[in-house]
């Protein structure tokens, strides 16, 4: 799902991660989604979405102005879900006495 992503700070902008339209990519073209289809699971820029529009009609499409239905990135996803400490590590437990996290050898190591 988040495999259409790219990275924009070689385009001098902030560190952030966007998503690249499916269709184009497809065809080996780097073009930036406008849009994420919820029904087909696939990001289109601005020229691939008519298409799309006229064969679907009754899918429903998220614009830029609503990223928030867009699905979370792999790498995001990843990241969230990995300890600090020990990165091949999912974070499983919570400790109260830190408020923090931990994965399991954090749990054992430093919250027992």
């Amino acid at each position: 799902m988040a495999t259409f992503s790219q990275s924009t700070v070689d385009k001098g902008s902030d560190s952030f991660t966007d998503f690249c339209c499916s269709s184009c990519l497809e065809h080996k073209i780097d073009q930036w989604a406008d849009f994420y289809c919820n029904n087909c699971q696939k990001f289109y820029c601005a020229k691939c979405i008519n298409p799309h529009g006229q064969l679907f009609g009754k899918h429903v499409t998220y614009g830029r102005g609503d990223t928030t239905k867009w699905p979370v990135l792999k790498e995001v996803e990843d990241f969230l879900r990995k300890c600090d400490l020990h990165g091949d590590e999912d974070l499983k437990m919570f400790c109260n006495d830190h408020s923090q996290l931990c994965c399991t050898n954090c749990a054992f190591l430093n919250h027992r």
